[in-house]
């Protein structure tokens, strides 16, 4: 992880074997791939993308990420937070949509390539600090680079393809992802069987209740963390049995432990 100029941007550079399960972010990402390869799976379905193509992520978005030789890969990725995308999508649309997603997983475009990796210069150059000749230029090149990728939802299908089953028993996560919350009491506030949500929240959403449970306990102990939570309240507050159970699945999910991840914020 890299310092970045504008709040609400993290800028993480790797070279990796590291194979990532399914999981999701909370923030709008774009990055480039540098060498080698990735395999993954997408809202698309599954994508290849090769060195040199712009690989993007929408918030929630079900992914994971597997190199397609036993070399690795490496690339660079810049996630903002959603306050941020919309606050671009608001002026780029004059005001009439702060609404937004990326439609395509895997850009293979030598200009947008080049974009993305001349914002990422801009926001991590050493000795940059937040000055007004330095932030207009970060700005300008995220409002022309958002404007180029980025699309407004023609509707809200995303949502209505998720029954309204379903949907109820994600929100009861979302809302309070620390709570002890037990598959049965999922199950009969959705008026589902205990089989039934597990088979159609998974059909639904790409994950099992309790895998994307976790995904939210983790996002919420990465919030913390960012705030400068100490890591053993951190894994407490966010409903993990201890800091390992927390720091294990931290890795897993984003590739480095929560102690690295707090380090380089500072």
């Amino acid at each position: 992880m890299l310092p970045c100029l504008i709040p609400g941007i993290e800028a993480v550079q790797a070279q990796s074997r590291h194979r990532f399960g399914r999981h999701m972010h909370e923030q709008f990402g774009i990055g480039v791939v540098l060498q080698g390869g990735q395999k993954s799976l997408s809202g698309r379905g599954v994508v290849e993308a090769m060195a040199g193509d712009t690989i993007t992520v929408n918030p929630g978005e079900i992914h994971d990420g597997t190199p397609i030789s036993d070399a690795g890969r490496s690339w660079k990725m810049l996630y903002l937070e959603p306050a941020l995308i919309a606050a671009l999508r608001s002026d780029i649309s004059e005001g009439k949509s702060e609404h937004a997603e990326f439609t395509l997983p895997v850009i293979a475009d030598t200009r947008t390539s080049r974009q993305v990796q001349d914002l990422f210069a801009c926001m991590t150059t050493p000795g940059n600090k937040i000055n007004g000749v330095a932030r207009m230029a970060a700005e300008e090149a995220m409002l022309l680079l958002f404007a180029k990728v980025m699309h407004v939802p023609a509707g809200m299908h995303t949502v209505l393809a998720i029954p309204q089953a379903i949907a109820h028993a994600r929100t009861r996560i979302d809302d309070d992802p620390t709570a002890a919350l037990t598959l049965h009491e999922l199950a009969q506030e959705s008026g589902l069987s205990r089989f039934q949500l597990v088979r159609a929240f998974a059909r639904a959403t790409g994950m099992t209740p309790h895998a994307y449970l976790l995904q939210r306990r983790l996002h919420h102990a990465r919030r913390l963390i960012a705030g400068g939570t100490p890591l053993v309240q951190a894994a407490a507050h966010s409903g993990f049995a201890d800091q390992s159970h927390m720091t294990r699945l931290f890795i897993r999910n984003f590739g480095l432990s929560p102690g690295i991840y707090a380090s380089a914020l500072t």
